[in-house]
């Protein structure tokens, strides 16, 4: 075993010395804020982590069509992109695009490297992340999808070949601009599968040299502080809010931002766009663009540090006649990447760092003022739950109105000075002045636009402090 570890360490430093191509301008390395609540650069600026979900890239694309879609999401405003080394769907036995395997065998002290350049699953894997990287792309990457640690008929992971593969996959990439996330879609059920995670989080540890933050992705509906919250390797925790579009499970957003000791939280994996609705097309449709933008916006103004999105058709890259699909995606990848969903969300991350960041805190309960039988503002839950963020001295406030009413909120909780607002269009990034506004603890407002789906943002600004139009 020591000889084959040896080996495999050797065959990683030769390779990774290959990899001088230029970096782009993104962050050298990644932290969690001195508050605890933010990811940050090595010199304390904010990094907003918007991804997107490219699952299967590895072993659905060949190199020409993985710049084609790196390229798109870096365009789009992307920070990030999520992927899978050993990918899920027969992964272990079905050759990536060029006919390599990732491992020997299936087994995971034993990848599959072979001497010399771009003739094997790992050099492709190289190529990927390096070309993410230039294009200005960190990439968030599981070392292996849940099923082969936690599903009896799959499982090839134990405590001991997870430390083993942790640390060989941490070394490789101990220089590419890396985020590591455990997991893949499974819950631990037993401390058994903690233990395989646990040792899995050490081994890459040890073999990135510390060099990236480390976060887990669950199943549906759960969150990395489910299992592992106080855990010393989890940076910063993950949630997958799951293919549903009501508020009640986005709000667990929340609860994973109020725990303690605190932690930077992330959704995951919140609805994709073009999904079965709670994996029941049959019964509740296919999501659209308006349901990624309702869920990027709760989960950032109840607390989260970043967001991803989907697309069902692009995290598998599904090519009709080509490839299976799974759970029934509508259309090719390459018509998939320019559907609207992905160009909407990076219209949140310009929103939130046209303020300042690192101060700001959930505050829908002392916002938005809740109806009594007198007054028809109604916030609603469900599909029209208003939203709400401010910054802790009170400098402005953010209010996510996802249909046009009626609503009403609490301005009095401002820092001093007049104020000023501006009406944020979250589907194109444009906004416009809303005016002076009136200080008051119950100030009636209405959107721009009645209807459904026809959802904004409300800034309000301490005109003194002269921030820019969102």
């Amino acid at each position: 075993m020591k000889l084959r570890y040896f080996s495999l360490m050797l065959c990683s430093l030769l390779i990774c010395g290959t990899q001088s191509a230029k970096q782009s301008s993104i962050p050298e390395r990644l932290q969690v804020s001195e508050n605890r609540r933010f990811l940050v650069d090595q010199d304390g600026r904010p990094f907003f982590y918007l991804a997107d979900t490219a699952w299967e890239i590895f072993q659905r694309l060949d190199r020409e069509e993985a710049d084609e879609y790196l390229r798109d999401r870096a365009e789009k405003g992307f920070t990030a992109v999520q992927i899978m080394a050993l990918v899920e769907h027969e992964g272990l036995r079905t050759p990536n695009v060029y006919g390599h395997l990732p491992l020997t065998d299936e087994d995971p002290t034993r990848p599959n490297v072979k001497d010399g350049p771009d003739n094997d699953y790992w050099d492709h894997t190289d190529y990927i992340i390096r070309r993410a990287n230039e294009l200005g792309l960190y990439v968030a990457l599981l070392p292996t999808w849940g099923s082969f640690w936690h599903d009896k008929n799959l499982q090839r992971f134990t405590p001991q070949n997870a430390r083993t593969y942790g640390e060989w996959i941490g070394h490789r990439y101990r220089d590419a601009k890396i985020i590591w996330v455990m997991g893949g879609d499974r819950n631990p059920e037993n401390d058994y599968h903690r233990d395989i995670i646990r040792a899995m989080a050490e081994g890459v540890r040890k073999g990135d040299g510390g060099n990236h933050l480390i976060t887990y992705h669950p199943g549906g509906g759960r969150g990395s502080a489910d299992f592992f919250h106080h855990e010393p390797w989890l940076d910063f925790n993950m949630r997958q809010n799951g293919h549903n579009h009501w508020y009640e499970i986005y709000a667990q957003t929340r609860t994973d931002y109020d725990r303690e000791p605190v932690k930077p939280v992330i959704d995951g994996e919140p609805i994709y766009e073009d999904h079965p609705i709670a994996f029941d097309a049959h019964h509740r449709g296919y999501s659209v663009a308006a349901d990624c933008r309702r869920a990027i916006y709760w989960d950032l103004f109840n607390g989260a540090c970043g967001h991803t999105y989907g697309h069902h058709a692009v995290w598998q890259f599904y090519k009709p006649g080509v490839r299976y699909p799974i759970n029934h995606p509508l259309m090719h990848w390459h018509e998939a990447i320019q559907q609207p969903g992905a160009s909407h969300v990076r219209h949140a991350r310009h929103l939130i760092e046209s303020r300042p960041i690192l101060t700001r805190i959930p505050a829908t309960e002392r916002i938005v003022v809740q109806p009594d039988d007198d007054r028809g503002y109604m916030p609603g839950e469900g599909l029209t739950h208003i939203a709400a963020t401010m910054d802790e001295e009170g400098t402005y406030m953010m209010v996510y109105i996802p249909v046009g009413r009626r609503f009403a909120l609490r301005t009095s909780v401002l820092a001093e000075g007049k104020l000023k607002g501006w009406w944020f269009d979250p589907r194109t990034g444009y906004s416009h002045s809303a005016g002076r506004i009136e200080r008051g603890d119950s100030v009636s407002f209405l959107s721009p636009t009645p209807g459904e789906e026809t959802d904004w943002v409300l800034v309000i600004d301490v005109a003194s402090r002269g921030y820019k139009k969102p």
